[in-house]
């Protein structure tokens, strides 16, 4: 499933879960399965607002080296 997840959804995937944890709908016998899913969440999250922010990065240096910028 990951090569196809999105930030999008994998934030409202996180969503959905921490708000069945709030409202105490999750079952006792998944609530690790379901705090395991937002780790592995949280960590696609990251990684992909990192890889953004490096390419954003890259795309300004760019701009800035361009003549006449």
């Amino acid at each position: 499933m990951n090569q196809e997840l999105t930030y999008e959804a994998a934030y409202t995937e996180l969503q959905q879960i921490a708000e069945e944890i709030e409202n105490e709908t999750v079952s006792v016998d998944i609530l690790a399965e379901k705090v395991k899913r937002a780790s592995v969440l949280i960590e696609f999250c990251q990684q992909k607002l990192r890889a953004t922010e490096v390419e954003v990065n890259n795309i300004i240096k760019q701009m800035e080296n361009k003549p006449g910028a």
